[in-house]
């Protein structure tokens, strides 16, 4: 026995064989990816958190704007609705209603995604995200969803705040177009949220897309008056600003007229409009999410 060669030892390099091995599993070659298809558990997870991180702070983040767009509802109210004030064949505050609510609901989507990767470049967290097994599709699939639930939760909130405001009426006469357009706005804001995120090496940077892109684009989109009161000039303005049509298709949705044009044709124009620019804005932001662009650099 003493003559007898010892066993070699297994390469801890080589792949194990099931057919050497006896054993029925097989384990894949070094960097063959596990995961095939959607990694559902990694995506729900990553949704999860991302709306569990604004739910922990619901005061600032969905009871707040609540607050805030009742302020703008009663001070506009009070300032332009008085004496019976009628817009579009209705009260004004009924017409000024539907606008804000939508105002409120893409603000705090761009509020979310803009949040989510930019914190983690300061507090050097980033690492959390881009090391699970997610594709880059399912990274911005997961923020752009929970900004769009923050979006929803917002607006359903401001609704009911505003119905406790003498003189709103929330009738819906168009559903479609209040799912459509409340859903549009909120991914185009989501989407422009993560590519400031993206872009944004610091808070001011992002604070600065928010005062001076974000909030003109909302406040000269048509929320407090209809476009016919503008010259000519500024109407052409008005129709080039795409939250213009976010607004007037949602508010479509309540009242049943809007200021986009006569009749339903230019309603649903504005709304495949708004869908294909969403489409293009996602392309652009997920190839550069791809990329590593200011992330793994």
């Amino acid at each position: 026995m003493a003559d007898q060669a010892p066993a070699a030892s297994p390469d801890p390099e080589a792949p194990l064989d099931s057919e050497a091995s006896g054993e029925g599993t097989r384990f894949p070659p070094r960097g063959e990816s596990v995961i095939t298809g959607i990694n559902r558990i990694g995506l729900w997870s990553l949704y999860m958190k991302e709306v569990r991180r604004f739910l922990k702070v619901q005061t600032q983040t969905i009871w707040a704007p609540a607050v805030t767009t009742l302020l703008f509802l009663v001070i506009f109210t009070v300032a332009l609705g008085r004496e019976g004030r009628m817009v579009l064949g209705v009260p004004f505050a009924s017409f000024v209603a539907p606008g804000l609510i939508v105002m409120g609901m893409m603000q705090n989507a761009f509020a979310n995604s803009s949040f989510s990767l930019l914190s983690g470049k300061i507090q050097g967290t980033i690492i959390d995200l881009l090391m699970p097994p997610l594709s880059p599709g399912e990274l911005m699939t997961g923020i752009v969803a929970a900004a769009v639930t923050r979006a929803v939760m917002v607006g359903c909130t401001v609704a009911a705040a505003m119905l406790l405001w003498p003189g709103v009426h929330l009738g819906v006469e168009h559903w479609w177009a209040v799912i459509w357009f409340g859903l549009m706005g909120s991914i185009m804001l989501s989407v422009m949220g993560l590519a400031t995120s993206i872009w944004s090496e610091k808070f001011d940077h992002n604070a600065a897309i928010t005062n001076f892109v974000i909030a003109p684009l909302s406040l000269l989109s048509g929320t407090f008056y209809v476009i016919d009161n503008l010259h000519g000039v500024f109407q052409g303005i008005s129709r080039a600003n795409p939250f213009f049509y976010v607004i007037s298709g949602f508010r479509y949705g309540f009242l049943g007229e809007s200021d986009i044009g006569e009749g339903s044709g230019p309603i649903a124009q504005a709304a495949i409009g708004l869908g294909v620019l969403n489409l293009a804005m996602a392309y652009v932001v997920y190839h550069v999410l791809k990329s590593g662009w200011k992330l793994k650099d």
